[in-house]
């Protein structure tokens, strides 16, 4: 299921509240000046505390700092976590065999 959310996590079997996370943490990602209040009453239509969209902020957040350090210093990652490397592959394989 990762591997379907990482390709189009719209096409992936998630549910409604999984959606809204992802759908949030999205446009947190790319239009970060577009959030609205909104926007978070819909975490709490689907049953999220404060506290938990505080955490998906946070976390989502976390990465998108991360990644852009990381891209403006030509930081290479690892390949197991490449997609399309021997090394990805074999990572993808013994984490599904947990």
């Amino acid at each position: 299921m990762v591997e379907a959310i990482k390709t189009d996590w719209r096409k992936a079997q998630l549910t409604e509240r999984q959606r809204a996370l992802l759908a949030f943490s999205e446009k947190l990602t790319a239009t970060p000046g577009e959030m609205k209040e909104v926007d978070v009453a819909g975490l709490r239509n689907h049953g999220l505390a404060d506290e938990q969209i505080l955490a998906v902020v946070l976390v989502a957040s976390f990465f998108n700092v991360a990644t852009r350090i990381a891209d403006a210093l030509g930081v290479e990652l690892d390949p197991q976590f490449t997609p399309g490397t021997p090394e990805h592959k074999a990572f993808l394989s013994h984490s599904s065999q947990k």
